[in-house]
């Protein structure tokens, strides 16, 4: 009996998002696929994000190939649920094995079950798998998360020996493999198909949909916006104190670091309620100032630049503040984040100095005033009532709209930054 069928959309990742390019399936046709489990990515013009299958069942059919760009709501595959879901959709190039003894009974093939925490939820009752075989055609398709896990651990899969249903390969099999790999060497197996020389001259990368969009906003920011560049040296003794105070209960009570971010910020905030015109917009004809404070974070990826905002900082504590940043960085390494968490950003800082930068010259997120930049932290000599002392010093930086800010105002909103976190101390609530 034929399953029920249901249309897959591309939804809307964003209030303003309208469309989405895919980037990437993570399955293919006659793929089990499990309900809220990535199914494909998609780059958008301010994220690029992966899709969970809305039903669990077997894609029968992509309706939207890599590269195309599909409005929101636009059917993008088919997914078959039901009766008919039992069996992924028979492959036509396939060809009949040769016979290796008495011919087994014909029976369907069986999905992949889904795999949770690394074990497997047996699906529902169906017809014995048939063995897997080597060589040849792909006898059987592996699981998502099969298939990441031995990209991760550079595993090849032909290699697996399955135990799951019907002799199938878990996520399971292939770490227990690569353990198995790495403990002692592996036994000899036929000659390894030559290495083929690298290929000379230049190499042509595609930009994706969103690195695109950073460049053209970076050109628009240069292009449009007088930037103009001011630091100060920041001692951070007390800073340094209260981190090293707090941050073992904080990683208990958390389960995550403390880092010098959230101090940075906070003392952005501090700033930006004393000095309310940082934390405004310029538009040609007025200056429009803004009632709350969303802080922009840059998170830095391999291939990409995000700004997720933590919306109305300024009625957050350090902690609460530390937890925004490690939630937004955290899905946005996973490609979790929602468009309209990356809009809405009245003001950023931005963390360079945990690369170990020292001095660094930031562009303007077009739309904000300024953008504020924190530097390692390095022990070095400084004067102390005219005694030569070590202490961890810092410079902050502060990229600022010379429309919007003069350098008095921007000097004026940098001193503050600075004593307010000179003013830190081990009596400075974390919580």
């Amino acid at each position: 009996m034929a399953g029920k069928t249901t249309r897959v959309v591309m939804p809307q990742l964003g209030e303003s998002v309208h469309e989405g390019t895919i980037s990437k399936w993570l399955v293919k046709p006659g793929d089990k696929v499990v309900e809220f489990e990535p199914m494909l990515e998609v780059d958008t013009d301010k994220v690029n994000a992966e899709v969970p299958a809305p039903v669990t069942g077997i894609l029968r059919e992509i309706l939207a190939k890599e590269g195309q760009t599909v409005q929101a709501g636009a059917e993008i595959a088919v997914v078959e649920t039901g009766d008919g879901a039992a069996a992924p959709a028979p492959t036509p190039k396939a060809e009949a094995p040769k016979e290796q003894g008495p011919a087994a009974p014909p029976a369907a093939s069986q999905p992949p079950p889904p795999e949770v925490g690394g074990e497997e939820v047996a699906p529902p009752p169906a017809a014995p798998a048939p063995p897997r075989e080597r060589g040849g055609e792909e006898a059987h398709r592996y699981s998502p998360g099969v298939l990441m896990a031995a990209d991760d651990l550079k595993v090849d899969l032909s290699r697996v020996s399955g135990t799951g249903l019907g002799g199938r390969v878990t996520k399971k099999d292939v770490q227990d493999f690569a353990a198995r790999s790495k403990a002692a060497p592996a036994p000899p197996a036929a000659a390894p198909a030559p290495v083929a020389a690298p290929v000379e001259g230049d190499q042509v990368v595609q930009l994706t949909r969103v690195r695109r969009l950073i460049a053209e906003n970076m050109t628009r920011s240069k292009q449009t916006i007088p930037h103009a560049w001011q630091t100060q040296e920041v001692d951070m003794s007390g800073v340094v104190a209260s981190r090293n105070a707090n941050k073992a209960a904080f990683q208990k009570q958390e389960g995550f670091s403390l880092t010098y971010l959230p101090y940075v910020m906070m003392a952005a905030i501090s700033a930006l309620r004393e000095h309310p015109e940082v934390n405004s917009t310029f538009n040609e004809t007025e200056l429009i100032v803004h009632r709350d404070i969303n802080l922009g974070v840059s998170v830095g990826l391999e291939d990409t630049l995000l700004v997720p905002v933590v919306r109305k900082a300024d009625s957050l504590s350090l902690a609460g503040l530390a937890r925004a940043v490690n939630d937004l960085a955290t899905r946005a390494r996973g490609k979790q984040l929602k468009a309209d968490e990356l809009a809405g950003g009245t003001f950023t800082v931005n963390n360079s100095g945990t690369f170990g930068t020292l001095l660094s010259y930031s562009v303007i997120n077009p739309g904000q005033a300024g953008i504020l930049t924190m530097e390692a932290i390095v022990d070095r000599p400084v004067a102390v009532q005219g005694l030569i002392g070590i202490k961890p010093m810092m410079y902050l930086c502060f990229s600022f709209d010379h429309r919007v800010l003069d350098g008095l105002q921007a000097a004026r909103f940098l001193t503050s930054c600075r004593k307010w976190l000179e003013a830190v101390s081990l009596e400075t609530p974390v919580y």
